[in-house]
């Protein structure tokens, strides 16, 4: 039984962590749409420090065994493929 409960917090920390950086790419997202160009300063710090309490959120799981290094890794990539991907969009429209 603490095997099922312990895959049940694993799954729920990965859940977490994915869900914390979606929240991250749609506060991106809608800063790039609606306030400030990619090169502003303040864009770059809220990323800055949204990406650094990611990668920290993630270290944490990690340490506790809630997470796998490979798919913390593969979470932070993704996040940040996918906020490439997004700069490159908004900053080829203008």
């Amino acid at each position: 039984m603490s095997t099922e409960i312990e895959a049940g917090h694993r799954e729920k920390a990965y859940q977490v962590l994915k869900s914390d950086a979606h929240k991250i790419l749609k506060l991106i997202e809608v800063q790039m749409d609606n306030l400030t160009m990619p090169q502003c300063p303040l864009y770059e710090e809220v990323l800055d420090t949204q990406m650094f309490g990611l990668s920290r959120e993630i270290d944490f799981a990690i340490r506790l065994g809630l997470v796998d290094e490979r798919d913390g890794k593969e979470l932070l990539e993704s996040l940040e493929r996918q906020l490439s991907t997004l700069h490159d969009a908004v900053t080829g429209d203008r």
